[in-house]
């Protein structure tokens, strides 16, 4: 099976669970990491689908490797070849679907409780859960691109998550997130937490006591989406 690309932008933003459950599923992953001076591949032919992941900057910026990038989107898309996209990752495929990328109604730091905006779309890829909870670290978000399909809003960001062609997916939160990676954010966004004036923002004395716990909940939602998501990978 050809491997699932991952676009990575920074050190503190890995795959994490995601490659955990692609390694639990035996499913082949190449990391383009994108701050470490990677070269994103010329074409989507060599791999069965692609991942990409958050990072601090804004989709906006003009970053060197963001044209190539979003021609990759388009390409997998045309190709049928899934695309998942976290945080940062959504926020990319809107834009290289048409969409845009503004300051959030809320920033957003911490857990934050979902709902479905679309049913049986959400049961599909979320499960039973009507009020999934995700972790969440962002100033940013998307619109809807052309022809997706908004499957989850939130009380301080509306668009949370979309489905394009029932195969594709973009979400504003951070699923595949692991203790570690949590923790370590914390560190480095200490001040950022202490400084942002949004309801949205959970302070790290409200996270820390139950995120062994909470993490372990997301993750069993996580194994649905990547689940649901990975029945399109070209095998």
């Amino acid at each position: 099976m050809l491997p699932i690309a991952i676009v990575q932008h920074v050190a503190n933003d890995g795959p994490s669970f995601f490659a955990t459950w692609c390694a639990q599923q035996q499913l082949p992953v190449q990391v383009y990491a994108m701050h470490d001076g990677a070269t994103l591949p010329p074409s989507m032919a060599g791999h069965s689908g692609l991942c990409i992941l958050g990072g601090p900057m804004s989709a906006n910026d003009p970053l060197p490797y963001f044209p190539q990038l979003f021609a990759l989107i388009r390409e997998a898309i045309a190709l049928d070849r899934p695309v998942i996209g976290h945080c940062l990752g959504g926020q990319l495929i809107s834009r290289a679907l048409g969409g845009t990328v503004q300051a959030s109604e809320h920033a957003e730091i911490g857990w934050s409780s979902l709902r479905s905006t679309d049913a049986a779309l959400a049961n599909e890829w979320f499960g039973p859960d009507t009020e999934p909870v995700f972790f969440q670290w962002h100033g940013e978000s998307f619109s809807i691109p052309a022809g997706a399909q908004q499957v989850l809003t939130g009380a301080h960001c509306r668009n949370q998550a979309y489905v394009l062609n029932n195969r594709h997916i973009g979400m504003q939160f951070h699923c595949e997130v692991d203790e570690a990676k949590v923790r370590e954010w914390i560190i480095d966004g200490h001040q950022e937490m202490q400084e942002r004036n949004s309801p949205g923002v959970q302070r790290a004395e409200a996270i820390l006591p139950t995120l062994s716990a909470d993490i372990a909940a997301s993750q069993v939602l996580a194994s649905r989406i990547y689940t649901r998501w990975a029945r399109g990978l070209q095998r």
